[in-house]
C-alpha cells in the first residue's frame, strides 16, 4: 500500500501545497526565462541549489541553445484611425529597419484566401484574422505565416493570437522561417485588434499600420540539462524518466508554462525520498531547457542517452499544465497499455483512474517515435490556452490544491512503474 502513503503525503500530509510554494518561490524570484537569457542561467543554478539542498542527486547536462532576443517592439494603426496595437513578436522573428516599416494592411482569414488575393499582399502588410479551431490545427498560422505570406512579396506579417479567449492579450510563441524565402518581420496582435481590422476592411476602409521591431539572433548560448536520479536497488541502468521543461517565453512568469510540469516532476522524487522508498528501477527526473524553441534541449538529450534505448522503461512529460489533474495519456504497445491500466487503478483515491491515448510532449516526443513508452500528464486544460505565451502566465491561474493532485499521480505512477517486476512490454 506504499502508493496511498505516497498520496496521502503529497494530499494531506507533511508535503501538501510543497510544489506550489516551490514554484512560487522560484518564479517570483526569477520571473521568465527565455532560452539565452541570463534569466535561465539563474533559474538553472537556482533549481540546481534548490534540488541538492533537499537531499536528491543532481547533475547538469550540458547543451548549446537558440538566443533569440526581443528587444524593443510596438505597432499603431495610423489609418483609418490612429490606435495603438498590444504586439508581441515571435520568436525567431527578424527585426524592422530602425525607423520601423509603414505599410497598408491586406486582412486575410486563412492561407486559401491569401493565395486567392496574392496580388493584394506585394508591399504589404499581412493581417492573419483565422479562427480558433484548436491549438494544434491554429498554431499553423503563427508558425507558417511570415513566410506564406513574404512568398507573395508582403513586408510583415501580424498574427492574431492563438487563443480561444482573449482580455486584449497579445500570445507569443515560436516560428519557423522557411528555408530560401525572404524573412520578414512577424508579430501577434490580439484577437480584438484583428477583428477590428478585419471588419474594417470589409468596410473597404484603407488601413494603414506602422510596425517597429528590436528583434534578433545571436549566436548559440551554452545552457544545461538538469537531471536528478533516485537510483533503482535492483536494475539501476533500467530507467523510468519524469519531465517538464525549466525555460519559459521572455513574458509573464512561466507559471503553467512549465514551471507546473517542472515542479511536480521535482515533487515526485522529493514525496518518494521523502517516504524511504527505493524502487527496482532508476527514477530520473530531467528537467529540459529550450523546449520553446522546438525541444531543443531534449533533442540533445536524447542523441546523447539513446545509445541505452533498451533501458528506457518509461518516458513522462508535464508541459499542459497542473490545473485539475484528470487522468494519464499514454502510448505504447497494446500488452503495455494493459499494465498500464492496472497501474492506474491505484489512483482511486484521487479519482484519477483514467488511462487515455496518445501520451504527448515536444521533449519526449523523439522516445515515443523510437518505440519507448510514454505518458502524459491530463488536466482539466480548457483555460491553459487563455494565459499561453501571454503576460498573464504567472502564478495566479495556479493553484495549490491541484498542484498536491498532480505531484500524486505524477509520483504514484512513475514509482509504481520503476518498481514492477519486469519493464514494460514495447
Amino acid at each position: 500500500k506504499l502508493f496511498v502513503q505516497i498520496i496521502d503525503l503529497a494530499v494531506f500530509g507533511a508535503a501538501q501545497n510543497r510544489s506550489y510554494k516551490r514554484l512560487a518561490d522560484f518564479t517570483d524570484t526569477i520571473g521568465n526565462r527565455v532560452s539565452g537569457s541570463h534569466n535561465l542561467e539563474m533559474a538553472i543554478k537556482y533549481m540546481y541549489n534548490a534540488i541538492a539542498q533537499d537531499g536528491l542527486y543532481v547533475h547538469l547536462e550540458p547543451v548549446k541553445i537558440p538566443h533569440w532576443v526581443r528587444g524593443k517592439e510596438s505597432a499603431e494603426m495610423i489609418l483609418p484611425r490612429a490606435k495603438g496595437l498590444a504586439i508581441l513578436g515571435l520568436g525567431s522573428s527578424v527585426g524592422t529597419p530602425p525607423e520601423g516599416i509603414e505599410a497598408e494592411v491586406l486582412v486575410v482569414e486563412s492561407f486559401e484566401e491569401l493565395k486567392r488575393r496574392a496580388s493584394e499582399a506585394v508591399g504589404r502588410i499581412v493581417v492573419f484574422n483565422q479562427p480558433f479551431v484548436s491549438y494544434g490545427e491554429t498554431v499553423a498560422y503563427r508558425a507558417y505565416g511570415a513566410s506564406e505570406a513574404a512568398k507573395l512579396g508582403a513586408v510583415a506579417t501580424l498574427i492574431r493570437s492563438i487563443t480561444p479567449y482573449s482580455i486584449n492579450s497579445p500570445h507569443t510563441g515560436w516560428q519557423d522561417y522557411q528555408d530560401g524565402v525572404k524573412r520578414i518581420p512577424t508579430a501577434c496582435i490580439t484577437v480584438e485588434d484583428a477583428e477590428l481590422m478585419w471588419r474594417m476592411a470589409q468596410r473597404g476602409q484603407s488601413i494603414v499600420v506602422r510596425l517597429t521591431m528590436g528583434a534578433k539572433t545571436l549566436p548559440d548560448a551554452d545552457s544545461f540539462n538538469t537531471v536528478v536520479e533516485i537510483t533503482g536497488w535492483q536494475h539501476p541502468e533500467q530507467v523510468v524518466l519524469l519531465s517538464g521543461h525549466l525555460d519559459s517565453w521572455d513574458v509573464g512568469q512561466g507559471a503553467m508554462d512549465d514551471g507546473g510540469g517542472a515542479m511536480i516532476s521535482w515533487e515526485a522524487l522529493s514525496l518518494i525520498k521523502d517516504l524511504g522508498l527505493r524502487p527496482r528501477r532508476t527514477l530520473r527526473t530531467v528537467l529540459w531547457t529550450a523546449e520553446e524553441q522546438g525541444g531543443i534541449g531534449a533533442q540533445q538529450y536524447y542523441n546523447l542517452h539513446k545509445v541505452n534505448m533498451s533501458n528506457f522503461d518509461l518516458v513522462m512529460e508535464s508541459d499542459l499544465g497542473t490545473f485539475t489533474p484528470v487522468g494519464l495519456q499514454f502510448t505504447g504497445s497494446d500488452a503495455a497499455r494493459k499494465v498500464m491500466e492496472e497501474v492506474v487503478k491505484l489512483l482511486a483515491p484521487i479519482n484519477t483512474t483514467k488511462l487515455e491515448t496518445n501520451g504527448e510532449g515536444t521533449d519526449i516526443s523523439p522516445w515515443m517515435q523510437a518505440g519507448v513508452p510514454g505518458a502524459s500528464l491530463h488536466v482539466a486544460d480548457s483555460r491553459y490556452f487563455w494565459f499561453h505565451h501571454t503576460e498573464g502566465d504567472t502564478m495566479t491561474v495556479q493553484d495549490p490544491q491541484d498542484m498536491n493532485l498532480c505531484s500524486a499521480l505524477w509520483a504514484v505512477v512513475a514509482y509504481v512503474v520503476a518498481d514492477l517486476e519486469d519493464m514494460l512490454p514495447r
